[in-house]
């Protein structure tokens, strides 16, 4: 069974009932050469040991797909990629908000991609295919959810640009939603403005209904009758933890330090537990009861006062520090702290060798600008050993990563391969919008000429039937307990980056419209201290590489490496530094911390380069003698041949009766034939020498 939609004039296809007939729901999504297996599947038993909903997604690109065999040892698929991590985020986020309250069971949504077309659409059709796996089957869900891409090329939006589009595109955004609101939206823009992303979104509003609706017509051919699912509300208790906690939970909730606030809340629910606790009422039920107590107070407080945790006003950002060139041996450094969120940035420059090589479906990639987000047990009160990066800690860093991307000059410009490494030391809401801050100071601080700052800021929602709060700069909490987690981030002129997640099934666009304006105004106020503590790029750290650049005939290139690269070779162990040839422009790349050592390389390779003048005298070596002349090198590489007519004014024999090899003597070039040949004169060369002398007294 299938059903289509026509989009740009390819058919949008979902077919179910022929692949992975074992799962809960299976859909194979097929859009020009691009198809995804999407499949889903719930344990048959609750989860008794968890209140929420444990979900994985997991997104794969299968290298058969594009025609590739994977590269390594093993020549199979390994651990997921980056890109891989960060789609599995994407089809997570408006999924997982759309599980009924109660649903426990184990749950696991794959994405498989099986054909890759040029279409650019993998991520989006996995989105589909994953909400239309759940609509089919017999698990609760309170979809669909659509998704598209829209790009901007100068005025005019684009739906799902193919790869050729993105590249004109000004304008790169996820959109997911329901058939009533966006509730997900993730991606860059190059300083656009807070109107072009509304029209944008309400752009992606429209098409995303229309794929809503075919996954409808597909439930209605091969949809399962749904399981039934109890919320486990429990009013009684809820009542008697508020009777526990009454006159208590104003002190405790309303502490302004986290770890303070989060220890006092702790007593109140061991006390709850031990004056709750029945074989019946067990510590999860009453935790996630308390939990829910907790959750309506605050919300309340910040409705019904406009005062939230901290004290806060809803617009009011938290105290902001900024420090730079704090670690002396880094090429540029900086601490970024706003409250309780702490991030300390270091700027790290190296050369073409550094760059990080990407395999992908479209073929290997190379970054120059790398932005890398570590979450340290640390910075949040806890112990937990140290571990690769997980999902949070990628999907952070690439979202600060392309925050920044559009203010990063480009390698002609600047190049320098950059890496940019946040550490998270403290956390209480928005570190990814630190890291964004830190980094912009960072990356002046080490030198890097940036077009302007970039600032981020996290924004949060409260919404209570018909009264609406927009927070400012949220913490923790407020994420947790809010509506909405908005992340926006930019410079001056627009946005760079924007993320939004929506809780609730859905806010309009009058409530998108208030919250950019507020965000935008918290964003104009960050980036001036920014700007307070440094306001243009720094000289380069003297302990960063240096890199020359110099361009010679491409055909000088095999000069420059000789044969075996051991011209090349002998340059770098001479000088120390390192080079980087572009053997079609001719261009060569020159990297030494050392100036003189590079300045030095440079002379050489001139030396080698250099061609010979018609007319000029140079001072040359001889290097071999026959009966006819003497073959002399008048520089690194270039040699002349010396006849025996043009040796002497007076007629010689044998040239071994004038000159043996290794002598050094003044010759002119007389003659330079079609093929470069060079031909030399010692006689004219005194002859001119003598003139000048003469001359001279």
């Amino acid at each position: 069974m299938e059903v289509e939609l026509d989009i740009k004039g390819k058919k949008l296809i979902l077919q179910t009932g022929v692949f992975a007939k074992q799962t809960n729901g299976s859909v194979l999504v097929k859009y020009g050469d691009t198809y995804v297996l999407c499949t889903i599947v719930a344990e048959k038993t609750p989860n008794e040991g968890v209140d929420f909903v444990p979900l994985t997604i997991d997104y794969q690109e299968k290298a058969y797909s594009a025609g590739k065999i994977p590269g390594g040892f093993f020549k199979r698929e390994g651990k997921p990629t980056d890109r891989e991590i960060l789609v599995s985020r994407l089809i997570d986020r408006p999924i997982r908000p759309l599980f009924p309250e109660g649903f426990n069971y184990e749950t696991q949504g794959i994405a498989s991609v099986l054909s890759y077309g040029d279409e650019n659409i993998a991520d989006i059709l996995s989105i589909i295919g994953i909400s239309a796996a759940l609509t089919i089957s017999d698990i609760p869900f309170n979809g669909p959810v659509g998704a598209v891409r829209v790009g901007l090329i100068g005025e005019k939006f684009v739906l799902n640009p193919d790869n050729e589009e993105s590249e004109k595109s000004s304008l790169n955004l996820v959109v997911a939603g329901t058939e009533e609101a966006v509730t997900m939206v993730e991606g860059s823009a190059q300083e656009c403005s807070e109107e072009i992303l509304i029209e944008a979104l309400k752009f992606a509003h429209t098409h995303i209904k229309e794929t809503i609706a075919i996954q409808k017509k597909l439930a209605l051919l091969a949809g399962k009758s749904k399981r039934e699912i109890k919320a486990q509300e429990d009013e009684n208790l809820k009542e008697a933890i508020l009777n526990i906690i009454s006159g208590k939970i104003e002190n405790a909730l309303f502490l302004q330090k986290k770890l303070e606030r989060q220890q006092a809340l702790e007593e109140l629910l061991n006390e709850c537990i031990q004056n709750l606790s029945t074989e019946e009422i067990d510590f999860l039920k009453i935790s996630s009861a308390f939990d829910k107590v907790v959750k309506k107070i605050m919300r309340q407080r910040i409705v019904k006062k406009g005062l939230r945790v901290d004290g806060r006003k809803p617009d009011e950002i938290r105290p902001i520090t900024c420090m730079v060139g704090i670690l002396p041996r880094v090429h540029g450094s900086a601490l970024f702290t706003r409250g309780e969120t702490q991030a300390l940035v270091a700027t790290t420059l190296g050369t073409s060798e550094d760059e990080q090589k990407v395999d992908s479906l479209e073929g290997e990639i190379f970054k120059t600008f790398m932005l890398h987000y570590n979450f340290l047990p640390f910075s949040v009160g806890e112990v937990k050993p140290l571990r690769a990066p997980g999902r949070r800690e990628i999907g952070h860093g690439y979202l600060a990563e392309r925050a920044l991307q559009y203010v990063i000059p480009s390698k002609d410009e600047f190049p320098y391969t950059i890496r940019v490494v946040s550490d998270i030391l403290e956390s209480n809401g928005s570190s990814s919008m630190a890291t964004v801050c830190g980094a912009s100071l960072s990356l002046m601080d080490a030198g890097v000429p940036i077009k302007a700052h970039v600032a981020g800021v996290a924004m949060g929602l409260i919404k209570e039937d018909d009264e609406v709060v927009i927070l400012t700069d949220i913490l923790g909490m407020e994420d947790h307990y809010g509506d909405m987690d908005f992340k926006v981030a930019g410079t001056e002129k627009g946005i760079t980056a924007f993320q939004m997640d929506v809780k609730i099934p859905g806010i309009d666009y009058e409530i998108f419209k208030k919250a950019l304006g507020q965000a935008k105004h918290a964003r104009l106020f960050i980036l001036e201290k920014m700007y307070e503590t440094i306001s243009q790029p720094k000289e380069l750290s003297p302990y960063a590489p240096r890199i020359y650049k110099i361009q010679v005939k491409p055909e000088k290139i095999r000069d420059i490496i000789g044969t075996g690269g051991r011209v090349i070779k002998s340059i770098i162990e001479e000088t120390g530094v390192k080079i980087d040839i572009e053997d079609k422009e001719g261009i060569i790349k020159i990297a030494s911390s050392q100036e003189a050592s590079a300045l030095r390389a440079i002379e050489i390779i001139k030396g080698i380069t250099q061609e010979a003048e018609l007319g000029r005298i140079y001072m040359g070596k001889v290097t071999r003698i026959a009966d006819f002349g003497a073959f002399v090198e008048i520089m690194p590489g270039v040699e002349g041949l010396l006849h025996i007519s043009q040796i002497a004014d007076k007629r010689i024999h044998k040239v071994s009766e004038v000159l043996k090899v290794g002598d050094e003597i003044p010759v002119k070039v007389i003659e330079i034939d079609e093929l470069g040949r060079v031909r030399l004169s010692r006689k004219e060369a005194l002859r001119e020498i003598e003139a000048r002398t003469i001359a001279k007294n």
